[in-house]
């Protein structure tokens, strides 16, 4: 069974990754971002193949205060979380072959 990556919000970060029971990957992300256009494609496909991995992405205007709580300062970022905690952080564009280069060290 293939995964889609959730999107979520403020209110719903805590239950979708903080009280998550796998690791959660969360890609912080803009809609006047080009960048984060270009690394969408590698996100839906990370959620597609790794079923042991949650993948929800959050758009950060509408929701300052997981991104201030998690010291994003520019998007596309990405946040690994195991047990509620970050165990791997990103920001900048990034290839499929570096992001599945990241997860590996982790999942």
């Amino acid at each position: 069974m293939s995964n889609s990556v959730i999107v979520i919000n403020d209110e719903k970060f805590e239950t979708e990754v903080l009280k998550g029971e796998q690791p959660v990957l969360a890609y912080f992300w803009a809609s006047w971002c080009g960048p984060c256009k270009l690394i969408a494609p590698s996100i839906d496909w990370v959620a597609a193949n790794y079923s042991d991995l949650k993948v929800v992405k959050m758009e950060i205007d509408p929701n300052p205060n997981t991104v201030k709580q998690y010291k994003v300062e520019g998007v596309p970022a990405l946040r690994l979380f195991k047990n509620g905690e970050v165990v791997l952080s990103h920001e900048g564009a990034i290839t499929k072959q570096t992001l599945i280069g990241l997860l590996e060290g982790h999942l």
